[in-house]
């Protein structure tokens, strides 16, 4: 038994196909069916049920799966482990941060990490919508702060931030907010929906609380967005960070909409499993979950 055929047999079960998993693990399809059966063999069980279109565990399987699940993830523990121990300061650590996420309570644990490892690199990006799981599952950062939507929940470990609530908001002067009453999707019709381009490519692609058959404004980040809604040409959602101060003047207030709810939405940090932390991209975690108190 090896620990790469544990990785084919959790590969399968995780993307539902020997195909699935041979993309994952960037094996052709017949190793990894080589490799499964050669481990079948050796168990003297048969792990997977071939009787249907896509692989199935057989009860001795799912048992099986279970404890070789357990393995793996102690495997992953004693490599981190071992990268800890002979790791050095990373000359460049990056953090994909949802872009409606208020930044003040992360900033003094970026003031500590900064001060203890001068020499490394801090590359701080803000994403758009599915932008930080993007730049996450694609490599480009290290960790992630972000919602778990679309997220490979499989091959991440991942712990509560902070939420984040984001209600519909309008300047006065759009007239919405005459009478106090509930909107409807048709007092909106006519006016701009004004929405944030997504960084997140094709693979990691999300969209929430459109209007359906409405005008739409696309804008690239929520500054611009803010400015947008606050001249009276629209009207969307903002996270109430950015939003407290206009809604305490009444420069902005907050819409009652029909179907369209305040959306409270819970932001993880998040890194891939299958990647060690250096040196401070373990510091950064640890001061991240110090900071939320975490344990």
């Amino acid at each position: 038994m090896r620990h790469d055929q544990l990785l084919m047999l959790e590969a399968i079960v995780t993307t539902g196909t020997f195909r699935g998993a041979a993309e994952r693990l960037n094996k052709s399809q017949s190793a990894i069916s080589h490799g499964i059966r050669l481990l079948e063999d050796e168990l003297q069980l048969e792990l997977f049920s071939r009787a249907t279109y896509r692989p199935t565990l057989t009860p001795a399987g799912e048992v099986f799966f279970r404890e070789a699940a357990r393995v793996l993830r102690q495997m992953q523990d004693l490599q981190r482990t071992a990268a800890r121990l002979r790791a050095e300061e990373e000359p460049e650590l990056t953090l994909a941060v949802s872009a409606t996420l208020d930044l003040d309570p992360l900033l003094p644990v970026l003031a500590e990490i900064g001060g203890l490892y001068p020499a490394t690199h801090l590359r701080l990006r803000m994403e758009m919508m599915g932008g930080p799981i993007a730049r996450l599952m694609e490599g480009e950062a290290d960790i992630a702060l972000a919602a778990l939507d679309g997220v490979p929940v499989d091959r991440v470990d991942a712990e509560p931030f902070g939420e984040v609530v984001i209600r519909p908001v309008a300047s006065p002067a759009l007239g919405l907010t005459q009478g106090g009453r509930v909107l409807s999707v048709s007092d909106l019709q006519g006016k701009v929906q004004v929405v944030t381009a997504g960084s997140g490519g094709e693979t990691y692609s999300q969209s929430r609380d459109l209007l359906p058959g409405g005008l739409k404004w696309t804008v690239s980040d929520l500054s611009a967005k803010k400015k947008v809604i606050l001249a009276g040409l629209g009207w969307g959602g903002l996270p109430d960070h950015m939003t407290e101060r206009e809604r305490r003047s009444g420069a902005l207030v907050a819409l009652p909409l029909e179907g369209f709810p305040v959306r409270r939405t819970m932001i993880f940090k998040m890194r891939r499993r299958d990647r060690a932390p250096g040196v401070v991209a373990e510091a950064l975690w640890t001061g991240i979950r110090a900071a939320t108190g975490s344990t």
